[in-house]
């Protein structure tokens, strides 16, 4: 196998950066010919909703117990998206004798601990 086999292993991923880089320009452009430009233009610092002008407060206060549970669901969604490549290569691993229950079962223990902690601590009562 030479080196130029390897690199056609490769064209799938280029392919996809310059798709993804053409989107992004094509995207910007798009933006500066179309969107709102200079200081000048009305309504230019607000926000922008279905062609609506919005009517009174736009700045909305948000609880920061509200912070606090996107924080946690975010934290606790990523550590979920690590289980998913454990899933799929489980049975590899038992196949080849190598011991994996354990350190996922580690895992998930303390990912537990957390949840009972935050539990304990009351981050995830909307309201007290």
């Amino acid at each position: 196998m030479g080196m130029q086999d390897g690199l056609v292993n490769y064209a799938p991923i280029l392919v996809q950066i310059i798709i993804a880089g053409g989107l992004a320009a094509v995207i910007l452009v798009a933006s500066t010919i179309f969107g709102q430009r200079g200081r000048s233009a009305p309504g230019r610092d607000t926000a922008y909703e279905c062609g609506i002008p919005s009517e009174g407060r736009t700045a909305i206060r948000f609880s920061i117990k509200f912070y606090v549970v996107a924080m946690l669901f975010i934290l606790f969604d990523v550590e979920i998206v690590f289980l998913i490549p454990w899933v799929l290569v489980f049975r590899d691993f038992i196949a080849a004798g190598i011991p994996i229950l354990t350190p996922v079962l580690f895992f998930l223990g303390v990912l537990v601990i957390g949840l009972l902690y935050e539990y304990k601590k009351g981050a995830l009562e909307w309201e007290k």
